[in-house]
């Protein structure tokens, strides 16, 4: 189940059944000598007040309890303004109370005002954040190309079936990259320098188009995208890829320049990084797009498909520059 999903649920799954009652009509000693002879729950913050109708009535919070005087009623010491969260709301409503009120724990009651459970703030710092941090794992193996509940317990086999088809995606990439440079063979025989910073372009082209890919996904979760919003966000990556491929070009140039002293390389490195990690942007926010237009799974997809397209533009680009420039 994702994060999302977990807040649509009743919060009352969430909560505890291990609150104390307390009689409004009980003094103060009654009270600690019920507590004393039936314990409390392991997360005590509120102490539950009720009438004979079981009706809650109030509360008393714990340090009260203690500093009242023994002889004093509940009902003379407790709070009678109390905020409680209906058993019909959700977990994202219960969320929104703690957001509002800032309180430590809030009592789930019935229509007839009968406290049926506590929810306290311990579930957003446990059960909940737990959800989340599954659903980012799910994410993770999703944008290599399977999903984990796929390979959870699976046979060898199985694992071998579902994780091979997508390695497929890298090793043709990566055939088509060994030709690709195969092309250019006199290009690299000018400059080795080109061949030192091949694995670094590769892995800007990569972790840019990653980057994207993630970004593109997570709005396509929570919208129908439209061309309008395509324009939009395709301006946007524009202008975010001109200004990492002009800060990433210009640093990895200089670098190639001051180790090397060859101009002209360290020129093409860094207008090749420039138009590379351009490119990266555009397929990390095109490809899932496309994918969700004909309607396939976006994150099992767009990963092999948007690594292997960066790596195949990447090359060309940076191949076709260093021979454009170097005599």
């Amino acid at each position: 189940m994702t994060y999302t999903a977990s807040l649509k649920k009743p919060a009352l799954d969430f909560s505890r059944q291990d609150f104390p009652i307390l009689l409004e009509t009980w003094s103060v000693q009654e009270a600690l000598d019920f507590i004393r002879e039936h314990g409390v729950g392991e997360k005590i913050v509120y102490f539950y007040v009720v009438d004979h109708g079981a009706r809650l009535t109030g509360i008393v919070p714990t340090r009260r309890l203690l500093t009242s005087p023994l002889e004093k009623e509940l009902a003379e010491i407790m709070i009678n303004r109390i905020v409680t969260i209906p058993d019909t709301a959700t977990l994202m409503d219960a969320c929104e109370m703690f957001a509002i009120y800032k309180f430590l724990a809030f009592p789930v009651v019935d229509e007839e005002r009968r406290i049926v459970g506590v929810i306290d703030v311990g579930v957003f710092t446990d059960q909940v954040l737990d959800m989340e941090e599954r659903e980012r794992m799910d994410e993770v193996f999703e944008s290599i190309g399977f999903r984990i509940s796929q390979i959870k317990g699976a046979s060898p086999l199985r694992m071998f079936r579902f994780r091979f088809p997508w390695l497929l995606a890298t090793i043709s990439s990566g055939t088509f990259c060994a030709l690709l440079a195969s092309a250019f063979e006199m290009t690299l025989a000018k400059s080795l320098v080109l061949t030192f910073f091949l694995t670094l372009v590769l892995g800007l082209g990569e972790s840019v188009s990653m980057q994207s890919m993630t970004v593109t996904i997570q709005a396509l979760r929570s919208m129908q995208p439209t061309m309008r919003w395509y324009v939009k966000a395709f301006r946007q990556e524009a202008v975010t890829a001109l200004l990492l491929g002009t800060a990433c070009g210009s640093l990895v140039g200089l670098i190639a320049w001051l180790w090397r002293g060859e101009g002209l390389v360290a020129l093409a490195i860094c207008l090749s990084i420039l138009l590379i990690l351009l490119t990266a942007c555009l397929l990390g926010l095109s490809i899932p797009t496309l994918l969700h237009a004909l309607k396939l799974d976006v994150k099992i997809a767009a990963g092999p498909v948007t690594l292997a397209s960066a790596d195949i533009m990447t090359l060309l680009f940076y191949f076709s520059i260093a021979s454009l420039l170097l005599p």
